[in-house]
């Protein structure tokens, strides 16, 4: 090897030492920036530390709160809804779950058969100690005898504990719990013990609502059986609904989590549902509670009390109503109908038909279901459910807020008070109906094929006359008609406090043209809905002010404060005094006299009513009518109205609303205005038809018997020999009417023979009825209306007992008679 070079030496060592200067100072620049890049991450750590500190120091305490704690609901307790008497309408009542643990009944007998099995083995060792101390040399000695002893109590303790694990109830747990919960809570058997054998499960629910009597005997068994952690009880609550079907559509009904989903369950849901309350509890990484500045309670505000302007009775009268008239006519879409104060727009009833129970809301009623299966019948199909779910809908809505109908003739009444209001007519003005009327190139007929003649405007109103309110229409001219309209008040929801109101569907100022002014004039080709109607109607009996309906009077909170009461609300004036005054004389003269809603009359009241045929435009049964009648009474100072419309009745060829609603309205109104104490007032002719009760002859001497009779003013007929009077016919205390009742009195050995054969009387005059009633011996007892002797056409609508059956001399037939030719447009 060559030696280097001093030269060369020393220019590699130079090169040397500079790369190896270079190195120190890239690794000096790299660690340079390592610590700067740690300088700044640690300024930003403690620059967000510091504002987390201090900006937002409450934000994260609550974030760290939340990992710390557990925060369980309190439930408010839903308010009550209550009548305008004070009874209970919905309410949430506490209830009892009743559950078991299956996993535990599971685990229960496992450890039972696990305990058993270990009990035995120890007997087996026990006997096999005692063996081996007994064949133990040493057995004779102190010491053996000693261990011998002690074999034998060891033995007869392992014994007393095998025979405890054998009669552990909890062997046999899923037995005993079924056996017990089947026979109390009314479940099958088997399905218990199916819910007992799954695996796994935690809560399996026997009886979701159970009273605290069977809470208690659930309790009490388990005590006895030795079931404790298997079967279980829960405090809970239900809404419930203490008149079931009754006011269904106006009270509502809640869902699952308790929020209103109809009527005023829905509409003052905020009020009723009050505030949940809430504990907040600290809990450790094991879910332990512990002490924590943050652990709190807070209590929940209860729901307000609701209270209504319903009433109770008249509620009742009207829903029965409504339901006859729904059978009795073959309604095939329902009825609906509204009782109202027409002074300050309280609703006393509210009811549409069919109805639904607000405890099983879910469930179709009896017609809608037969109406489901009779058009589906396949239960699992999507079409069966779809319409399922329809009819649900339809069965829950509120007709008398949510449907919109045309008024037809009941519209009258508001032309009426216009043409009178603007003196575009007087009372005494004429008009011959010829059947028809030419409007531009409309022909508008009459509902009296035949025409009506030469009537006054009150005739016309009474009649019905539909030429005579489209000449008068036209005469008040579109501008002002459709002033006064709205005015009335159509052109606006009513204002009733319930959800889901329909709006009225009416011409727009400019499309109101002449033959749409024509149409409006008698209540045709525009609707409205029930409410709105009825409230427009009673300004007319109330003076003329249109007031505000509702239904709720007051609300008060939980402690009974009043946190809200309803102030009458008059809205404005329609037309004046003496014009509607005018024209409650008119509807109640054409009632009491010749008019066409007759059927509405109620003996020793003054009833101004009013009926109306209209037709479904639109719809897809155009083919029906829609049948109602609005009324209010006493005419001369109105308290109530009332208004009854029926969809699409079906048992008449040619239905309208003085035959199908309005009999109806007045049956209501013989039992409403007499329970809210008006005092009737009996014509001469009323006075003379009025029912007395039957004194009680038997027993008495025959001719004070008679006397006796004579005095109340009933006819007296005697039968037999002798003085005194061993029956009577009809028994003491059935009403009769003064006009041709007949007591027959019994003497001696003469007794009542069952021999008279009860005639079809169905489709008589009432003139033809009576006659052939009093001819074979019987009384004659009156439904429907009681001046028939009025005007004529009256006729026997129903009767009862029916044709054919036998009766005593003296029984009562009781007849409905009703007028079946008034037609109304």
């Amino acid at each position: 090897m060559s030696r280097m070079k001093p030269a060369e030496f020393f220019r590699r060592l130079r090169e040397a030492f500079a790369a190896g200067r270079n190195r120190r100072t890239v690794l000096i620049i790299r660690l340079s920036l390592v610590c700067a890049a740690f300088v700044a991450g640690f300024i930003l750590i403690g620059a967000k530390l510091y504002d987390m500190q201090g900006h937002d120091f409450e934000y994260y305490q609550g974030k760290v709160a939340d990992q710390l704690t557990s925060v369980s609901s309190v439930g408010a307790k839903r308010g009550s809804i209550y009548s305008a008497g004070g009874e209970l309408l919905a309410a949430d009542v506490s209830t009892v779950r009743i559950f078991i643990e299956p996993q535990a009944i599971i685990d229960a007998m496992k450890d039972a058969e696990k305990s058993v099995s270990e009990a035995e083995k120890k007997v087996e060792d026990a006997r096999a100690a005692l063996r081996e101390a007994r064949l133990d040399p040493k057995a004779e000695k102190r010491s053996g005898k000693k261990k011998i002893a002690e074999a034998e109590a060891a033995l007869e303790s392992a014994e007393k504990k095998l025979t405890q694990a054998e009669n552990d109830p909890k062997r046999e747990a899923a037995r005993l719990v079924a056996e017990g919960l089947s026979e109390l809570c009314g479940v099958e058997y088997d399905e218990i013990i199916a819910l007992a054998a799954k695996t796994g499960s935690r809560d399996e629910t026997i009886l979701e609502h159970a009273d605290r009597d069977l809470a208690q005997r659930v309790i009490d068994y388990r005590t006895e059986k030795g079931l404790s952690g298997l079967i279980f009880t829960e405090q809970n609550s239900i809404r419930k609904y203490f008149y079931g079907s009754l006011c269904s559509h106006a009270v509502g009904f809640t869902g699952g989590e308790g929020y209103g989903l109809y009527g005023l369950e829905y509409q003052y849901n905020t009020l009723l549902s009050g505030t949940d309350g809430r504990y907040v509890i600290a809990r450790d990484s094991l879910g332990r509670e512990i002490s924590y500045d943050y652990s709190n309670y807070i209590p929940p505000e209860d729901g307000c009390d609701i209270h209504t302007t319903i009433d109770i009775r008249v509620q009742s009268v009207l829903e029965e109503q409504l339901k006859r008239t729904y059978y009795e006519t073959k309604s095939l879409e329902g009825a609906c109908g509204i009782v109202m104060n027409v002074k300050t727009g309280a609703v006393y009833a509210m009811a549409t038909y069919p109805d639904f129970d607000c405890n099983d809301a879910w469930t179709l009623s009896e017609e809608y279901q037969k109406k489901l299966d009779s058009e589906y019948s396949d239960k699992e199909s999507e079409e069966y459910r779809l319409a399922r779910a329809g009819l649900l809908e339809k069965m829950w809505s509120n007709m008398a807020v949510s449907y919109t109908y045309i008024p037809g003739s009941t519209f009258k009444t508001i032309t009426a008070a216009i043409a009178l209001d603007t003196g575009t007519v007087k009372l005494t003005d004429t008009y011959r109906c010829v059947a028809s009327i030419h409007v531009e190139d409309r022909v508008v007929h009459c509902s009296n094929i035949y025409g009506h003649g030469l009537l006054t405007f009150a005739e016309g109103l009474q009649q019905s006359c539909n030429p005579w309110f489209v000449k008068v229409g036209v005469e008040i001219g579109s501008s002002t008609f459709y002033d006064y309209v709205e005015n009335f008040g159509y052109f606006s929801k009513s204002g009733i406090d319930l959800p889901g109101e329909g709006g009225t569907v009416f011409w727009s100022r400019e499309g109101f043209t002449k033959i749409n002014l024509a149409m409006c004039a008698f209540g045709q080709n525009f609707k409205v809905s029930p409410i709105r109607h009825l409230a427009s109607i009673a300004s007319l009996a109330n003076g003329g002010y249109l007031v505000e309906p509702y239904i709720v009077e007051s609300v008060t909170d939980s402690t009974g404060k009043t946190v809200m009461k309803h102030e009458d609300r008059t809205v404005r004036q329609t037309v004046g005094e003496s014009v509607a005054s005018t024209v409650s004389k008119i509807l109640a003269d054409g009632v009491a006299g010749n008019g066409g809603s007759k059927n509405a009359y109620v003996a020793g009241f003054r009833v101004a009513a009013k009926t109306g045929t209209s037709e479904k435009i639109g719809e897809e049964d155009e083919d029906m009518r829609i049948c109602s009648c609005v009324a209010f009474a006493p005419s001369d100072d109105p308290e109530i109205a009332i208004i009854i419309i029926v969809d699409a009745p079906s048992a008449f060829k040619t239905p309208y609303g003085s035959t199908v609603a309005a009999p109806y309205v007045s049956n209501a109104l013989s039992e409403i205005l007499p329970y809210f104490n008006i005092s009737p007032v009996y014509t001469d002719a009323e006075q003379k038809k009025l029912s007395v009760s039957v004194p009680d002859c038997t027993g008495r001497i025959s001719s004070d018997a008679q006397a006796l009779i004579e005095k109340s003013g009933l006819a007296c007929k005697v039968k037999g020999v002798g003085t005194v009077v061993s029956a009577q016919v009809p028994a003491a205390g059935t009403a009769l009417s003064k006009d041709g009742g007949t007591v027959y009195l019994y003497l001696g050995d003469s007794a009542p023979e069952n021999n008279i054969i009860i005639p079809d009387l169905v489709g008589m005059s009432a003139a033809a009825a009576k006659n052939l009633v009093a001819g074979r011996g019987l009384n004659l007892a009156i439904q429907g209306t009681s001046n028939y002797d009025t005007g004529s056409g009256a006729i026997v609508f129903d009767q009862q007992p029916a044709a054919g059956s036998r009766a005593t001399a003296g029984d009562t037939v009781t007849l409905t008679f009703r007028y079946m030719n008034l037609a109304d447009g």
